[in-house]
């Protein structure tokens, strides 16, 4: 399994929108090919600040499966106009201790 983390910054004003927006595009994403999981997660701290956090099986899943579909262009048609500037995505991946 891989995280996707991305830093989203919505536009002053925006954050109501851009919530109702989200829960619907949440169908969207959540209907992949190796799609684990996902949450929205708003900052205390400054407004209209959001941390997007999605698992997916792998990194493919998400740079190939959703990024290269028709359902991404919808995905991207509802959400991209919300943000500034537009976030940089980053895959993790979980550190054993044991």
């Amino acid at each position: 399994m891989i995280l996707e983390g991305a830093m989203l910054e919505v536009k002053e004003g925006m954050q109501e929108e851009f919530e109702e927006a989200f829960r619907v595009a949440s169908s969207i994403i959540s209907s992949m090919k190796g799609y684990i999981s996902h949450e929205l997660q708003r900052c205390i701290e400054v407004e209209g600040k959001y941390l997007l956090l999605v698992r997916w099986v792998s990194v493919e899943d998400h740079t190939i499966g959703f990024r290269q579909s028709a359902e991404y262009m919808e995905w991207k048609r509802i959400l991209h106009h919300f943000y500034e500037p537009f976030p940089v995505v980053e895959h993790f991946q979980k550190v054993s201790f044991t």
